[in-house]
């Protein structure tokens, strides 16, 4: 498909192709500076807690109006409202995945929203155009494939990206688990309660997990100002979402409604834990010889060929060309 006739006077595909480039290499340039620039940790988290204080003080009765900044989340947030996406069943499990990626700003699910409906026909798009730049004289078949293969991509991507952040961050969680149970059990026999013992955990354990901290520091502000303490434990299973954290808030919910003893519960809790752990690495210990068989067969074993095989056949075919 020739494309000159498409084009304004004075561009080119050739300067298309390098201006693509160009902003291919300045998009890389961005994503390495951003991958190796060093991460403020620990005051995102104290910004974030501190929001989330004020939010429950009440403090933002009235909302801002909107910066120049703000107006393009404004504008996405209310077409959004008005196609009644954000809204019901599916948008709280959206924020729920969100949360569990640790994403738990307002704007986080008005943005992913946003992404995920304007991706498809954006690389749908991008995919229309640039099947005849890379496939020459392309026929309108292969080209409709692009364009379906970019917005196939533009629909799945969002979603494979939040599912793997949530991933990586409850792994992060779940390893750190047991040393935080540990802790919370010598806070509880040194007779902090239950306040005091997840703001003084959540301090201990931010520089090894800060995951795991930030969710403990918000779940401590959580109790200190909802009305019911367990709505706030709650509130801490649905944003991790992992199965050990919600065995974790049940046992703490029945020791509050029964006054059951807390230290004995949290020690059966942390062995049971470091148990699955070591039963994980048990597993994937198990798997490793038949998980190595196909590298081997392909990349060990004919190098080895060729190292005690190779001198022969060489010997061999020496023999035979002076004969």
């Amino acid at each position: 498909m020739n494309l000159a006739g498409f084009l304004p006077p004075g561009v080119t595909v050739n300067l298309l192709v390098e201006l693509a480039a160009g902003g291919a290499n300045i998009a890389a340039l961005f994503v390495l500076y951003r991958a190796f620039s060093p991460t403020e940790v620990m005051g995102a988290r104290a910004r974030a807690h501190a929001k989330r204080r004020r939010e429950l003080r009440g403090a933002m009765l009235s909302a801002p109006r909107p910066s120049r900044r703000e107006k393009p989340v404004t504008l996405v947030r209310n077409l959004l409202e008005k196609l009644k996406v954000n809204s019901g069943e599916e948008g709280r499990k959206v924020q729920d995945k969100l949360a569990q990626a640790g994403w738990r700003s307002a704007d986080a699910m008005t943005m992913f929203l946003g992404f995920r409906m304007g991706a498809p026909p954006v690389l749908g798009l991008v995919g229309w155009l640039l099947t005849p730049l890379l496939v020459r004289h392309a026929p309108i078949l292969i080209q409709c494939v692009g364009g379906f293969a970019g917005t196939a991509f533009g629909a799945y991507a969002p979603i494979m990206f939040v599912d793997n952040a949530s991933k990586n961050r409850g792994q992060k969680i779940q390893k750190q688990l047991p040393d935080a149970l540990d802790l919370f059990v010598i806070c509880a026999e040194a007779g902090l309660g239950l306040d005091a013992a997840f703001q003084r955990v959540a301090r201990e354990i931010g520089p090894s997990s800060p995951e795991l901290s930030d969710e403990l520091g918000l779940t401590a502000i959580e109790l200190g100002f909802l009305p019911n303490r367990r709505d706030a434990l709650n509130n801490l299973s649905r944003r991790v979402g992992l199965a050990s954290i919600r065995s974790f808030t049940n046992t703490l919910s029945q020791t509050e409604k029964y006054g059951t003893p807390l230290t004995q519960s949290l020690r059966v809790l942390a062995n049971e834990f470091r148990n699955e752990r070591l039963m994980k690495a048990e597993e994937k210990a198990a798997r490793l010889p038949a998980t190595l068989t196909v590298p081997m067969i392909c990349f060990i074993l004919p190098p080895l060929f060729i190292v005690l095989i190779g001198p022969a056949i060489i010997q061999v075919i020496a023999v035979m060309s002076h004969q």
